[in-house]
């Protein structure tokens, strides 16, 4: 259930409300907003008398809520959660930022060419993976420290935060040392463990979406991040498996207005893992954008042909620059900004 406390509330009345929750044998999640503060109740609650606590002094109301994620549910927190990566990129605000970047950071050379092209060309945050999850395990699986390292370099050259993937538990403080965005992809998406790590690093999380997850199962995976005490979760739809083998996966871009019905999260889009393919990335980018994404996040490498992991779907900065111009005048038809 969710407890709407009156405006009015003193915090010895929000005390009160989170003892009668824990004596309940339920945990509490106090969420102190601009105008209210809210109880979100996290446990089965459904034989549980809401009237006790309805009766409470400085309570307003009192929700049930159905779904089994609580605190990502939209009831929860009517008004939309903004997540700040680095010192002003947001996400879930009126302007659709662009991560860019390779998809394995290579060399110096190549991330920090890249990092200083994809800023030109308007980007708001670098992507790179240091560590690689690899179905092939004798491809190239990353740099690990060293890429990390690159990474941090190359923020610094251009101001650009860094997003970059962890992949186990014990690599969150590591991988939370150099970066300014934990990305967790598709093959660890329910890998609760470290969903629970990278919740507690106090570190902004984007969560991508499992290859064959549906958004009930992807929301409850979100609440292991949300529970851990971190509300700065960012939500990547990165396309899913199905029959269709046109393309590497099939982007669902249904999910992002579906998801803005059921979480407060900002969702943003992967339309290069979600195609596989460089020649789909600028209309799915500009279809993101049109359905009401809160972000992309893009491949881009100055030599496609050349990298070592997912060239073929890897804009150049050139393609970028170009595309940037063409999300700006559709963000603008929606009365956003890009």
């Amino acid at each position: 259930m969710i407890i709407v406390m009156k405006p009015t509330a003193t915090k010895q009345q929000v005390q009160h409300v989170v003892n009668l929750v824990r004596e309940m044998g339920l945990k509490d999640h106090v969420i102190e907003g601009t105008d209210l503060t809210v109880v979100a109740v996290i446990g089965d609650d459904r034989k549980k008398d809401k009237d006790v606590v309805e009766q409470a002094p400085g309570v307003d109301r009192v929700m049930r809520v159905l779904a089994p994620y609580k605190l990502a549910a939209l009831e929860r927190k009517p008004e939309r959660t903004a997540v700040t990566v680095g010192r002003s990129c947001v996400f879930g605000g009126k302007n659709i930022p662009v991560v860019a970047g390779p998809c394995s950071v290579e060399n110096e050379k190549q991330i920090l060419t890249t990092a200083k092209a994809v800023k030109q060309a308007g980007a708001q945050a670098l992507r790179g993976g240091a560590f690689k999850p690899r179905t092939n395990p004798y491809a190239f699986q990353g740099l690990g420290e060293e890429g990390l390292k690159l990474l941090a370099a190359a923020r610094d050259a251009t101001g650009l935060p860094v997003v970059t993937e962890v992949l186990t538990p014990t690599e969150v403080d590591l991988v939370a040392k150099y970066a300014d965005c934990l990305q967790i992809g598709t093959r660890n998406s329910q890998n609760f463990k470290l969903l629970d790590a990278a919740g507690r690093s106090g570190k902004p999380v984007l969560l991508k979406r499992g290859m064959a997850m549906t958004l009930d199962e992807y929301l409850q995976a979100t609440e292991y991040i949300l529970a851990a005490g971190n509300e700065n979760v960012i939500l990547c739809e990165r396309g899913i498996r199905t029959f269709e083998d046109h393309t590497r996966n099939t982007l669902s871009l249904s999910a992002v207005p579906e998801l803005h019905l059921r979480t407060h999260l900002p969702v943003i889009v992967d339309p290069s893992q979600g195609t596989g393919h460089a020649r789909l990335v600028a209309d799915m980018s500009r279809a993101s954008v049109a359905c009401g994404a809160d972000g992309l996040i893009i491949e881009v490498h100055p030599d496609p042909e050349h990298a070592m992991t997912d060239g073929a779907q890897s804009i150049t900065p050139g393609s970028l620059s170009e595309l940037i111009v063409s999300l700006k005048k559709i963000a603008g038809a929606i009365d956003r900004d890009c």
